[in-house]
C-alpha cells in the first residue's frame, strides 16, 4: 500500500509563511549584512525614506565592518577620529596653521560649528571632518608635549570665512585662537589639506577596497588608503532577516534604488 502524503505549495519565495510563529520569530531579532551602500552625501534623506519604506523604521542600521567585527556607528567613527589625531599629531606646521590662523573649521555649511557629537540627524549631510579637527585639536590644549596649543575664551567671536570674505559671528573652537573661519571640502576649499580623502589612515588592518568601486574619493589624496575610503568601505547596510525575507523577490537587489 501507497501512503500518499499531503502536500503543500512551498518554495523559495513563501517557505517562512507555512512555519509556526514560535518558529520563525527568532529571526526577526537575527540582523545580516545585505550590501555595502557606499557614500550617501545628499542622499541621506532619501536612503532613509527608502530604507523605512523597504524594511520598517527598526528594521535597518548602517554599521561597519572593523578588524572582522560588525561594530555600530559611535565605535567606528572613533577609528576614523583616530586617523585624524595620527595626522595631526605627526604634523605640526599645520597644527600651528590651525591654532593660530583659525578660529573654527566646517565642512558644507558654517553652522557645522555648533555640531559637536558624529550623530546629526538633523542634517541634510553628515560632517565629520570638522568635528575630528575640533576634538583632536581640544585634546592638544591638555597635552604637555604641544605647549604652543593653548585654552582660549569660550566666547562667540567674527571670523573671516576664507572662501568668501564674509564675516559670521561664530564659537570660537577650543584652541583656534585665529580669525579665520576655514572650510575642510573639495579640493579648492582652503582646508582641503584636511579633507578625509587626503587624510591617511593610520592602522593598516583597516585598508580595504571593492572591486570595480570608484567613488570621488577614490579620485583624491590617498584614495582607498584614506581616512575617507575606510569609512565609505567598511560600511555595511544590516537589516532584520525577517524583513529580508519579506522582499521576496526584491531579495535579488534590496539595495535598488537608493
Amino acid at each position: 500500500m501507497v501512503c500518499c502524503l499531503r502536500s503543500i505549495i512551498l518554495d523559495r519565495q513563501n517557505w517562512w509563511e507555512h512555519l509556526e510563529s514560535d518558529l520563525i520569530q527568532p529571526l526577526d531579532a537575527v540582523w545580516i549584512p545585505i550590501g555595502l551602500p557606499g557614500f550617501a552625501g545628499g542622499k541621506k534623506g532619501r536612503w532613509r525614506e527608502v530604507l523605512d519604506g523597504r524594511f520598517g523604521v527598526d528594521g535597518w542600521r548602517l554599521s561597519h565592518l572593523v578588524r572582522g567585527e560588525v561594530v555600530p556607528k559611535a565605535a567606528a567613527i572613533l577609528e576614523y577620529e583616530a586617523g585624524y589625531r595620527s595626522f595631526l599629531r605627526k604634523n605640526r606646521p599645520l597644527v600651528e596653521f590651525l591654532i593660530t590662523a583659525c578660529g573654527n573649521v566646517y565642512d558644507d555649511n558654517i553652522t557645522n560649528v555648533y555640531d559637536h557629537q558624529y550623530a546629526q540627524p538633523h542634517t541634510e549631510t553628515n560632517h565629520y571632518q570638522d568635528i575630528s579637527v575640533r576634538r583632536v585639536i581640544a585634546e592638544l590644549i591638555d597635552d604637555p608635549a604641544w605647549p604652543e596649543v593653548t585654552a582660549t575664551p569660550v566666547e562667540t567671536a567674527p571670523l573671516i570665512d576664507l572662501n568668501d570674505g564674509q564675516t559670521h559671528l561664530l564659537p570660537r573652537a577650543a584652541g583656534f585662537r585665529g580669525r579665520y573661519l576655514l572650510q575642510i571640502r573639495e579640493p579648492d576649499s582652503p582646508g582641503y589639506f584636511l579633507n578625509p580623502a587626503v587624510v591617511p589612515i593610520h592602522d593598516p588592518e583597516l585598508i580595504t577596497t571593492l572591486p570595480n568601486r570608484r567613488e570621488w574619493y577614490h579620485r583624491e589624496g590617498c584614495a582607498h588608503l584614506s581616512v575617507e575610503a575606510f569609512w565609505q568601505m567598511s560600511k555595511i547596510l544590516e537589516v532584520r532577516y525577517s524583513r529580508f525575507l519579506a522582499l521576496k523577490n526584491g531579495r535579488e537587489d534590496p539595495l535598488n534604488d537608493l
